[in-house]
């Protein structure tokens, strides 16, 4: 085309129709004549002389930048620019701006992975970060010349991943992961392009602080050991070797055993928090899959390591499995896999020995009608921890889902049920189990399912519920005012009437002492309010422990006094009253201190202040009570023989003997009444035991009243009235009680 007729098609699309466009009769003139080669130079200055015709006149309208004058009167937008009115207007105050050809709703389409970059009066499009042109034109107009495709940055050496990670291509980018058995550092993400990463390490765990074991010792030595050997490639034997380790621990326990119960229950929780943590980070240097091993001691451990899916996922083996949604199992903010497991032991229950309850009292009360004050529960499965990627479980977003296989099969009794609980930590280090946020589902083929708002650690408990019987309470508050009154009156009369004073009038005033004071703080404080044995409730249990041993060790002097006028009628007055005194207190108080220094954690329980059931420290009081009792019954047998043969001789001294027998027969009695006491005493504490717990109850009650009308209302020296003797009158006090 000759260059004359080009830059006249240039001014045809910038210029105004009067500056030579295509109505112009010099357009059409130099058209015409361009195609002649001689005359190009005449077409060129016909075109300056028209423009600078055209110039000279004056437009009406003062058009801004980037538009020319029409006709003019007003003004056109230059192409890729439009004014608020449209592309021609008359208003001098309008402008004319860019078109973002770009922004939406736009006209041009780049096509897939490329963008649109818009330029003033005009656009051009470019391929997305990551992709590159085949065709090698860096810009294009639209769809149809778009050629771009993925750059692989990891294979053409473009990344910027650390050394750390590996690169990973994806579609128009790149990620760095972290290799096998490697962890973001602190503060970074994995699957990043600045991820950095550090090799995973052994968790460090050392022995809880306090408890001082052989054997919890000696494991933590191996755990340490395992610790410093550990490498990533090693996490599934590292695994194995652990729970092989803590099953050797609970299994030969050793001097885990004889701790005391709060110390069990701090140790066992110091290793279900621990193994829950080391079990999570090593699954995290395990490949993707899923992994179950069962030791030899029955311990399994399931475990599922992938990267976050959708819906549910379910782990688990023989003693447990559990359901969970994938969105709980994973970390906050955490792009690495997640890990899912759960491992389950029986050999726990060993440390989990007469674990307290934390009760729903508010819910039991309704259920049972009455206040219960504690539960007795039996651990019937598998202690199962579950262990995630995420640690926070408190509180989740939706529910998990448990079965549990049951390993005995009961027969539930009144006010027993079987529940789903949790090993619950407490500020101290402690633990109990505690039933909130876990509910049972149902019950079938040898398991119980339940449903949890957070995890933790999860067992099968049957509960014996202590439900409190209003009308037992309040048989034992009067029976034993009426018994305390009773008790006091006795104590008045031995003291006051002069004419029964005597060695069997010391030791019936002091047995009926011992009675009063250990009535009065079995009243005050047998009950352990909150289930924490402290040292007010051990206290009690070494009072109660020493006042009923001083009552029985009384009635064996009593027995002694009676072979002394019986079997030695002749002979003698019987011991002392310093002596008397040494052995009604000395003994018991003997008994209590030895106790109390082999085993001071042995008074108090739970429910109770009394003595503990556990290692037979019971004893401390049965083996003591049994041998007077014996020791009685074998004097009162020889007692009563040798009546037999006192009566059948040839001149018996018939006053004294029937004086001899009325003390027998008082003395029988007594042994009776407080020797099948504490026969029924001895299943007080016993939670089944609801019909001997009435009967103690009357039987304790009325203790008193019994040593009232056998020292007392049927002594006729003390209930003779004023006359029948010389030398005494009742006292006031007694006066309206006696006959």
């Amino acid at each position: 085309m000759p260059r004359t007729h080009f830059l006249l098609e240039q001014q045809t699309e910038t210029q105004s129709p009067s500056l030579g466009g295509a109505e112009s009769p010099l357009f059409l003139v130099c058209v015409t004549l361009g195609t002649a080669s001689a005359l190009p130079l005449l077409c060129f200055l016909l075109t300056l002389s028209e423009v600078g015709s055209q110039n000279s006149k004056a437009c009406a309208l003062p058009c801004p930048p980037n538009s020319s004058c029409v006709n003019g009167t007003a003004c056109r937008c230059a192409p890729g620019f439009i004014s608020f009115s449209g592309e021609i207007f008359t208003d001098p105050l309008e402008s004319c701006d860019d078109i973002n050809e770009c922004g939406p709703p736009s006209p041009v389409d780049c096509g897939s992975s490329a963008d649109c970059q818009n330029t003033e009066g005009g656009y051009y499009c470019t391929c997305s970060p990551g992709y590159e042109p085949v065709s090698g034109a860096m810009i294009f107009r639209n769809e149809s010349e778009n050629t771009c495709r993925d750059v692989d940055e990891c294979s053409s050496g473009q990344h910027q991943c650390h050394n750390s990670t590996v690169c990973f291509n994806t579609v128009g980018s790149y990620t760095c992961h972290c290799r096998e058995g490697w962890e973001p550092k602190h503060g970074l993400k994995n699957k990043q392009k600045d991820t950095i990463c550090k090799e995973i390490s052994f968790p460090a765990w050392t022995a809880p602080p306090g408890i001082k074991s052989r054997s919890l010792s000696a494991f933590f030595e191996r755990v340490q050991k395992m610790s410093r050997d550990f490498k990533p490639a090693m996490a599934k034997k590292s695994m194995q070797d652990l729970v092989g380790s803590v099953d050797d621990l609970l299994k030969n326990s050793g001097d885990l055993e004889s701790l005391d119960q709060s110390s069990k229950h701090v140790t066992v929780t110091h290793l279900l928090s621990g193994l829950e943590q080391i079990l999570r980070t090593l699954a995290k240097a395990m490949p993707k899959g899923s992994f179950t091993y069962r030791s030899l001691d029955n311990t399994e451990l399931s475990l599922v390591v992938q990267e976050q899916g959708k819906g549910n996922v379910t782990v688990g083996q023989s003693h447990a499995r559990m359901l969970l949604d994938w969105a709980v199992a994973a970390a906050a903010e955490e792009s690495g896999p997640t890990v899912v497991g759960i491992l389950s032991s029986q050999n726990m229950k060993k440390l989990l020995a007469n674990a307290s309850l934390k009760l729903d009292s508010e819910k039991l009360k309704e259920t049972y009608k009455s206040p219960v004050r504690g539960a007795k529960v039996t651990l019937l499965s598998a202690v199962s921890s579950v262990f995630l990627s995420n640690t926070n479980t408190e509180k989740l977003d939706s529910n998990v889902s448990f079965a549990f296989a049951l390993h005995e099969q009961p027969e539930l009794k009144p006010r027993q049920e079987l529940i789903c609980a949790f090993w619950k930590k407490d500020s101290n280090g402690n633990g109990s189990w505690a039933t909130t946020g876990c509910w049972k589902m149902g019950r079938g083929n040898g398991s119980i399912t339940c449903q949890c708002s957070h995890l933790s650690s999860f067992a099968i408990l049957m509960a014996h519920y202590d439900v409190e019987d209003p009308k037992l309470a309040l048989i034992t508050k009067v029976g034993l005012a009426l018994s305390l009154a009773c008790l006091l009156l006795c104590i008045l009369t031995f003291l006051l009437v002069r004419p029964i004073q005597g060695s069997r009038t010391t030791v019936h005033l002091h047995l009926c002492i011992c009675l009063f004071v250990g009535s009065a703080i079995f009243l005050a404080g047998i009950e352990n309010e909150g289930g924490e044995v402290g040292t007010r409730c051990r206290l009690v249990a070494v009072l109660l422990h020493y006042c009923f041993l001083a009552a029985f060790c009384w009635m064996s002097l009593e027995g002694v006094e009676l072979y002394f006028l019986v079997v030695r009628v002749f002979q003698g007055q019987g011991l002392r009253k310093l002596w008397l005194c040494l052995i009604g207190y000395g003994v018991p108080l003997i008994i209590v201190g030895i106790s109390a220094g082999a085993y001071s954690k042995g008074y108090g329980r739970e429910k109770f202040c009394w003595l503990n059931f556990e290692g037979g420290f019971l004893w401390s009081f049965v083996g003591p009570v049994t041998f007077i009792v014996l020791g009685n019954a074998i004097i009162f047998v020889i007692t009563v023989w040798k009546l037999t043969q006192k009566f059948s001789e040839i001149n018996p001294d018939i006053k004294k003997l029937k004086k001899a027998r009325v003390l027998t027969i008082t003395a029988i009695a007594q042994l009776f009444v407080l020797g099948c006491t504490w026969v029924f005493g001895l299943l007080l504490f016993d939670p089944e035991s609801w019909v001997l717990s009435y009967i103690f109850s009357i039987l304790n009650c009325l203790q008193g009243f019994f040593l009232f009308v056998l020292y007392c209302l049927l002594n006729k020296k003390v209930g003779c009235r004023p006359g029948c003797g010389r030398s005494w009158a009742p006292p006031p006090v007694l006066g309206p009680v006696l006959p």
